[in-house]
């Protein structure tokens, strides 16, 4: 927890730093952070959602339309992250929409037999990318604060990545997927699954079958 503590404070001091460059200073005087000085820091998932709507860590904070926190159970034993917010979602502000929200939801409903509001469902990166860009590196830095804090508050038996950017970008692994894939990999305590992108199983419907096997997987893991 002290590591997220100490994430938390650089990010209330680069956004304290935003909001004094968005006000005109291009020059402050030099000062040392004090690490025993107070900070609201968030005591749960909702504060912290609200910390992220508020979010001013990058560009993508003048280019959203709005940013998505995480949706769900906040005391759930499955946390599932996405990489980056999608066209659908981000002109719906709904996670499970589109037809790659609603394959999501029927993984969960049909296979898992679980409640979308019985899971937690976040993003790597909280806002929707300009145009149809991948998120950049820095972009994803800024956020990174925010999803290891979702993960640290709730604490799930079990979290699922959807797609190579998802995991990759969660665990640093950057190796091939396919070997990674559908297996269950220790992760700060918790048992991680990588399965494939509901939008590439729509592009390639002859990968559902080893998905419902992934699935099974989880399932049996919870």
């Amino acid at each position: 927890m002290v590591v997220v503590l100490k994430s938390y404070q650089n990010l209330v001091l680069l956004q304290n730093l935003y909001r004094l460059k968005a006000m005109g200073y291009e020059y402050i005087d030099h000062f040392n952070i004090n690490e025993k000085t107070s900070y609201e820091i968030p005591a749960s998932v909702d504060e912290l959602a609200s910390n992220i709507s508020s979010c001013h860590l990058c560009d993508l904070s003048k280019s959203r339309t709005q940013s998505m926190g995480g949706y769900g159970a906040t005391d759930t034993d499955l946390i599932v992250v996405d990489f980056s917010v999608s066209q659908t979602q981000d002109n719906s502000n709904r996670y499970y929409s589109g037809r790659s929200g609603e394959t999501l939801k029927n993984m969960i409903e049909k296979v898992l037999h679980m409640s979308t509001e019985d899971i937690f469902l976040t993003h790597c990166v909280k806002c929707k990318p300009l145009n149809t860009n991948k998120p950049s590196p820095s972009e994803y830095n800024s956020c990174k604060s925010y999803l290891y804090s979702q993960i640290e508050f709730i604490k799930p038996k079990v979290i699922v990545t959807l797609g190579e950017d998802a995991y990759s970008h969660l665990t640093g692994d950057n190796g091939n997927f396919e070997n990674v894939r559908g297996h269950v990999i220790a992760f700060k305590e918790m048992k991680l699954i990588p399965i494939y992108h509901p939008q590439y199983l729509l592009r390639n419907p002859e990968l559902k079958k080893i998905t419902m096997n992934d699935l099974k997987t989880i399932k049996s893991s919870l």
